[in-house]
């Protein structure tokens, strides 16, 4: 019997670990009802709901259209213990063309943000929601799933998340030195106080 118990906690430890295995594993996330608000980075679904999910080929099919690439990719954080009057100069690499707005796919987000992103999105597009608009990031992250989940909610009809992001694109393609882009970057230091 304690065998036959072994056997089974190793089977279920297996099943475990099976489900945090590599991104190409047959784990099937559902889409929560709303924004994620768990760990941005982990297994996301397959699927997006009222947008269309593309891969690479996808990707390269929509760009003579024109859409409009929002970049979501965190901005790297300053080491701590970096003393101040060290330079510090992270470079952020993206699609060419693309729009980068650090955090934009985070949930929560502050009210004042989310009107800035979609704001911003509306200015991107000329204020035409059935313009293209392409949402990502890195691979396995929530973000670009929650920004495209915001497109959605605020009504543009052709949103398009591409889940292998930055990574998937430089695979086989130059990639661009990406700025933050300042009038999401302005929302932060309108806020932030004067030092």
């Amino acid at each position: 019997m304690r065998v036959i118990a072994r056997h089974a906690a190793f089977a279920a430890l297996g099943l475990m670990l099976g489900a945090a295995g590599p991104a190409d594993s047959p784990v099937n996330v559902p889409e929560p009802e709303g924004l994620y608000t768990g760990p941005p980075k982990g297994y996301t679904p397959a699927t997006l709901k009222g947008a269309t999910v593309i891969d690479l080929k996808g990707l390269k099919k929509l760009l003579p259209e024109g859409p409009v690439l929002i970049d979501v990719v965190l901005a790297d954080r300053r080491p701590e213990g970096l003393p101040a009057d060290r330079p510090w100069l992270p470079t952020h690499r993206s699609l060419p063309g693309a729009v980068w707005m650090p955090g934009a796919g985070g949930a929560p987000l502050a009210p004042e943000k989310e009107e800035a992103f979609l704001r911003r999105v509306a200015e991107l597009t000329g204020g035409d929601r059935a313009k293209p608009v392409v949402t990502f990031c890195r691979p396995e992250c929530w973000g670009s799933w929650n920004a495209g989940k915001r497109l959605v909610a605020a009504g543009y009809s052709r949103v398009h998340w591409f889940p292998p992001g930055v990574e998937g694109w430089q695979d086989d393609h130059d990639t661009a030195v990406a700025k933050p882009d300042p009038a999401w970057a302005g929302v932060d230091s309108a806020r932030a106080p004067q030092r």
